[in-house]
């Protein structure tokens, strides 16, 4: 698929953010007609991967490096914890800000937030460690550079 039409399918790193913009669906509703709670995790989940798709100048050099140096990686939730504060609803056009925390050794801490015309909808620190081989290890210092400084991008942590 051509890069100018997937150019803003994966949103964009604005400031050391990712944002990405989202509409609801009727899939996303639960029987009252707001998003399903768990559909929030999943819309959440879609930002973290496309933020990591998207950091760096070379992503797929980044990546290839870091395959090298960690087979098999793969990042996984390690803890969630998450506030529901305000409903989304079917047709709303929701916005899901990514911002890298704490980067060290194996692990990454984020903050995510889901809202709707500057109206925060849920927020959630996010804990994800690196693995590979099925077991956690240091983030390989290539990724852990570009994550720093897209941190230090103005992440404001």
């Amino acid at each position: 698929m051509s890069d100018s039409l997937t150019a803003g399918l994966d949103g964009a790193i604005r400031d050391g953010r990712h944002v990405m913009v989202v509409r609801v669906y009727y899939e996303d509703t639960d029987f009252s007609g707001v998003v399903y709670y768990a559909n929030y995790l999943r819309f959440m989940e879609r930002g973290r991967t496309n933020y990591l798709r998207l950091l760096g100048a070379d992503q797929r050099a980044l990546f290839e490096e870091t395959a090298r140096e960690a087979p098999g990686f793969a990042f996984v939730v390690r803890s969630l914890q998450v506030d529901y504060l305000k409903p989304a609803r079917m047709d709303d056009v929701i916005v899901i800000t990514t911002v890298p925390v704490e980067v060290k050794g194996a692990s990454i801490m984020l903050k995510q937030t889901v809202s709707r015309e500057n109206v925060v909808l849920v927020e959630a620190t996010v804990k994800v460690a690196f693995v590979s081989g099925g077991r956690a290890r240091p983030i390989p210092k290539a990724l852990r550079l570009a994550m720093r400084a897209d941190q230090e991008g103005g992440a404001g942590a």
